[in-house]
């Protein structure tokens, strides 16, 4: 059993190793966790004696397959919970998140796993994140941001980079939200932003930091 605090510095670490592919700075995870690197340093050297993670000084920290596991639980359960939240309770996607945190340290695997049949055994949250399987596979997904996207090009709205509550109650205004068909129709060379028409319908300018915050499914 491992406390709230290790469990979050395990996801902490996942998320960002998986997103470099390589050693984790203890600077990155103090960011990452908004505290100090001294922190950060007292609680990588605790893992790792606990066999959870390999830390070496000036190189930065990797999981043990033992660490991996316990983060990627973590994940199904907060993207479980997240689903559950939205679907069955009908909370909006921007209000879930801080809920998640608290009910992914639940231990019950028995729990865990019902929630995931009664939901259907969903392959994504309510964000567009894959959810990880009982054995801790997880769905490898081809998007690519909108700022990628080129001019005339069509793409489903699949995914969000940003899950912070004003950028997503933003999303819902506009009706970005997932499964919304995207036709980039100009990119304006000077600021970034682009003009795209939504569902062959209506056409909005949006900024160059929602285009870099959206994922989408050509």
């Amino acid at each position: 059993m491992y406390s709230f605090t290790e469990e979050n510095y395990l996801k902490a670490i996942y998320k960002l190793q998986e997103r470099q592919e390589e050693a984790v700075s203890t600077n990155a995870i103090a960011d990452s966790l908004n505290t100090r690197a001294a922190s950060v340093t007292d609680m990588v050297q605790k893992l790792s004696g606990k066999s959870l993670l390999i830390y070496e000084k000036y190189k930065g920290v990797v999981l043990t397959e033992a660490g991996r596991k316990v983060a990627i639980g973590l994940v199904r359960k907060h993207r479980l919970w997240e689903t559950f939240l939205v679907d069955k309770l009908r909370f909006t996607w921007d209000e879930v998140h801080e809920l998640a945190e608290q009910l992914e340290h639940i231990k019950s695997e028995e729990l865990v796993d019902k929630l995931d049949e009664f939901l259907g055994f969903p392959k994504h949250d309510p964000h567009g994140d894959p959810i990880p399987q009982q054995d801790g596979k997880m769905l490898s997904q081809a998007l690519i941001l909108l700022e990628q996207m080129p001019e005339k090009a069509f793409a489903i709205i699949s995914g969000v980079v940003n899950h912070s509550p004003v950028f997503l109650q933003y999303l819902q205004k506009q009706n970005l939200v997932l499964g919304i068909s995207v036709e980039v129709l100009e990119k304006n060379a000077f600021d970034k932003s682009m003009s795209i028409r939504l569902n062959a319908e209506k056409e909005i300018q949006v900024s160059a930091e929602v285009a870099r915050n959206l994922l989408m499914k050509v």
